[in-house]
């Protein structure tokens, strides 16, 4: 999850000249320039055209669609954040906290120790690619890419940061060791990142992902969304069961990443959140 912060790269999606922008920012391109006659010392009919200036003035000057997918989730989470989110997230979060104890987190890493043993070796190559990030796994089931779905694509980031953002504000809360710390012959096939256990980050946003997917289908109401959902749900699950096979997270965590991820997607989808009401709307439209 650490370097999932904004899902920053997609590399898996570069190669899509169509998408050229994925990366986030300038995109995959470059733009050689001629030494001796650079572009912008060109003439036209009417004159030198460096003289020529667009306006570049107001609010409406950068348009809402300008905005990379990464940067437009900030501008939700800056909005997000002003809610009273944290409440019902805790009471969430609490229901699986709670009923842990030292023998309950011992049998959990038995299981853990079981899953390496059977399940790993099978997994590693879905464990290694969705370590840095995974929003390339649900333009896969949506069978989508951002050039041809970006509003769809933007929910996505969307959701992966707001769940990293509220997992994180737990993780700092309840400081939960790592499987691997407590018992280090699990031996993740991957470096643990550099935070605590509870909640899984992976699986705060897989669920949040999933359930904002399930919102924009709900608004384009797509004749045959319920097959839909059900691999993105499926797919939701999987990420988060990785990290466990892994061992880099109990199965409580991924359960709390679980019902945060609700917790959140009620709070966004409360009608206070006037930009991911606006995200969802928008990406509905791409699916009619």
């Amino acid at each position: 999850m650490t370097a999932n912060t904004a899902n920053t790269a997609n590399t898996a999606n570069t190669a899509n000249t169509a998408n050229t922008g994925i990366s986030g920012d300038a995109g995959g391109w470059f733009l050689p320039d001629r030494v001796d006659l650079p572009f912008v010392e060109e003439v036209d009919a009417i004159g030198p055209i460096k003289t020529q200036r667009r306006t570049a003035l107001g609010k409406s000057a950068y348009p809402p669609r300008n905005w990379a997918a990464k940067w437009n989730a900030w501008l939700v989470l800056d909005e997000f954040v002003g809610t009273a989110w944290k409440a019902p997230a805790t009471v969430a979060v609490d229901a699986v906290w709670t009923p842990i104890t030292l023998a309950s987190t011992n049998l959990e890493i038995d299981d853990l120790v079981v899953a390496a043993r059977d399940e790993r070796a099978e997994a590693l190559g879905e464990i290694l690619s969705q370590d840095v990030e995974f929003i390339t796994d649900f333009l896969a089931v949506l069978s989508i890419t951002p050039g041809a779905y970006p509003g769809t694509y933007r929910v996505l980031h969307i959701a992966s940061l707001v769940a990293l953002y509220a997992a994180m504000h737990f993780k700092g809360d309840r400081k939960r060791p790592r499987p691997s710390e407590i018992c280090p012959a699990l031996m993740p096939p991957i470096p643990a990142p550099g935070h605590a256990s509870f909640p899984s980050g992976h699986a705060t946003q897989a669920y949040l992902m999933a359930r904002c997917v399930e919102a924009v289908l709900t608004q384009a109401a797509l004749p045959d969304s319920a097959v839909i959902m059900r691999n993105v749900n499926v797919l939701a699950r999987r990420v988060a069961r990785n990290r466990e096979l892994a061992g880099l997270h109990y199965h409580t965590d991924s359960r709390a990443g679980e019902v945060l991820a609700q917790s959140l997607f009620t709070t966004l989808g409360g009608g206070g959140v006037g930009t991911f009401t606006t995200a969802i709307n928008n990406a509905g439209t791409e699916w009619t």
